[in-house]
């Protein structure tokens, strides 16, 4: 991908606070136009990252570039060109949410008639009462507002939904699906999975500075863990405890001894395998759950841990 295609690139991209490594060599090259979902635990490098693309913390190696410049030497044009939301939003002030959001108007430039109002009512947001009277909730609704306002070429959400309730949260991630729409690039940073699952093209998972997957979300769902339960009438249990035993990808087997024989099992991965050794049996019925997203990002976590511990 050239990088007139790409909104963000960074290619060992590491960050040190003093001896402690913050992030570790991160490379990502994010499609303009496209929503890119990064997941991880607290501590996993999610906000220093994101930080960094703003010039909010300068790199300690590897490079970056954030629409097709450094943002070292864009400065504040390139910055109004971004929208961003912290983590860790802090508002203060007597001023009306309408008064903050005109002098960020003034800013970042560029925000058409009636914009602000239309965002505010589709967020429940009143715009009239003082900031410092707003509950954590509707103070970030306040920080989603002004990061679109602008409709800026980039939106850097950091755990933009922390504070809202569902149906909040349900209109946020429309926005999302219509600045992609409007050819907006949005890179999200949730530790919520089913956030992320909904909004996201592609997803990236952060643990400990290190980027343990990338993938799009279809992948990482093909790759989850789910229960598979079957029922096998007339059936031997040894024959079936062999057959189910081989298929790679299937984990905690308990077969029964009753007839039909019930095996029951988790299974990672595609549904295939575990077809391809049930023939020649009578099935009598076959349950397969929903893949367990969160469970499979887990697994990724305690992989990569396993692998630090041996470096």
């Amino acid at each position: 991908m050239s990088p007139t295609d790409s909104a963000v690139t960074t290619v060992a991209l590491r960050k040190h606070y003093g001896r402690r490594p913050a992030l570790r060599g991160i490379d990502l090259d994010i499609p303009r136009g496209s929503v890119f979902g990064v997941i991880g635990p607290n501590g996993a490098g999610k906000t220093t990252t994101m930080r960094i693309l703003l010039d909010l913390l300068r790199p300690s190696g590897g490079e970056v570039r954030v629409l097709g410049e450094t943002p070292r030497t864009g400065g504040p044009a390139l910055r109004r060109r971004i929208g961003y939301l912290p983590g860790e939003l802090t508002l203060q002030g007597r001023v009306t949410g309408r008064s903050l959001l005109a002098h960020y108007a003034e800013i970042s430039g560029g925000v058409r008639a009636g914009r602000i109002p239309e965002l505010a009512e589709r967020l429940g947001l009143d715009l009239d009462v003082h900031v410092r009277k707003l509950s954590k909730g509707n103070k970030q609704k306040l920080g989603i507002v002004q990061a679109f306002q602008h409709e800026p070429e980039l939106l850097v959400l950091d755990e933009p939904t922390s504070g809202l309730d569902p149906l909040v949260q349900a209109e946020f991630l429309r926005m999302v699906g219509e600045a992609r729409e409007n050819g907006q690039t949005v890179f999200l940073s949730s530790h919520v999975l089913s956030e992320i699952q909904q909004a996201a093209d592609r997803v990236a998972v952060l643990r400990d500075g290190e980027i343990v997957s990338v993938s799009d979300v279809e992948t990482l769902r093909r790759r989850a863990a789910r229960r598979v339960s079957v029922a096998l009438r007339g059936a031997d249990p040894a024959r079936v405890t062999a057959a189910l035993g081989a298929v790679g990808g299937l984990q905690d087997l308990h077969v029964d001894d009753g007839d039909p024989v019930r095996a029951t099992a988790t299974l990672a991965g595609e549904m295939q395998p575990l077809l391809s050794a049930l023939t020649g049996f009578h099935v009598a019925d076959l349950i397969a759950g929903e893949p367990d997203l969160e469970e499979s990002v887990l697994g990724l976590y305690r992989a990569e841990a396993v692998q630090g511990g041996a470096r």
